[in-house]
């Protein structure tokens, strides 16, 4: 069962496990937070676009999407600088974000104006190089979301949450994508946004619009369906153990003015059996 862990927030996004404490975007309050093992919170950046995906780079420095300019922005603790710029890749807002050991970010984007009510269009996985050079990693993806490695780095997957599946894909050494397959595929109303990896090589999703979270194995299998109040947007396996789970929740306003008056999103935590593995 879960059990609140912070609340008062407009949308939690792209939670992350990161020195001790929980790090996660609040992008219709455009800034990004840490919250504490006690739950106090901690207020890291402002930015005058929405946040989404957060990672690290090898030396410390927190790469952080820009939602609706489409770049990757760079924190060193006291500037902001670009770090990449991909509004020539990607045609509509990007969202989540895996940045890998070796700095290398991987980031998705809706493909269409979905805000706008915009028709359906595929969209592409984007891999953002150390040095900022960015390039399609894998296209024709149906929304692609939430994005965990393996603990050997060789295995990416990638929520696609209009294809109700994951998708899978064999990493080379110089971070080209091969060997695309299904991981696990989902009916009804399940359709995968945040995702974790646990140490037994399951997957925890959010399903925003089922309002649960579910852990599955490759192939299909659930092993796991617990339900949310709201809608379950993004998952994190952290703690000093990595066996907690922690689950944003919210629920999508007309007006972003709407949400932060609502402050109606919160943080959810439940302790686990397995912890967590791999990236993020």
């Amino acid at each position: 069962m879960f059990h609140p862990f912070v609340a008062g927030l407009a949308f939690a996004e792209s939670p992350r496990w990161h020195a001790g404490a929980l790090w996660f975007s609040d992008f219709y309050r455009r800034c990004v937070a840490r919250a504490c093992p006690d739950g106090r919170v901690e207020m890291m950046l402002s930015l005058d676009d929405q946040p989404s995906g957060l990672g690290w780079l090898p030396g410390g420095d927190l790469l952080v999407v820009a939602m609706m300019s489409r770049r990757v922005l760079r924190w060193d603790g006291h500037h902001v600088t670009v770090h990449a710029d991909l509004s020539a890749l990607a045609p509509a807002p990007c969202n989540d974000m895996l940045v890998d050991g070796a700095g290398r970010a991987w980031v998705g984007h809706f493909g269409f104006d979905l805000p706008g009510r915009a028709p359906f269009a595929p969209a592409s996985l984007i891999r953002v190089d150390p040095t900022g050079r960015a390039q399609v990693a894998a296209p024709v993806l149906h929304f692609p979301n939430g994005t965990v490695l393996t603990p050997d780095g060789r295995t990416l997957i990638v929520a696609e949450s209009y294809g109700q599946r994951l998708t899978a894909f064999d990493v080379k050494d110089d971070g080209s994508l091969t060997n695309r397959r299904v991981w696990a595929s989902f009916e009804g109303r399940i359709g995968p946004d945040g995702i974790c990896l646990d140490a037994e090589g399951a997957i925890w999703i959010a399903s925003p619009v089922s309002r649960e979270v579910l852990r599955v194995r490759e192939g299909g299998a659930i092993t796991h369906r617990i339900p949310t109040r709201e809608q379950a947007v993004a998952c994190m396996l952290g703690g000093e153990d990595r066996r907690t789970l922690y689950v944003c929740t919210g629920r999508v306003m007309v007006t972003p003015e709407q949400a932060c008056a609502a402050l109606g999103s919160e943080i959810l935590q439940m302790r686990v059996e397995v912890a967590g593995a791999g990236m993020p």
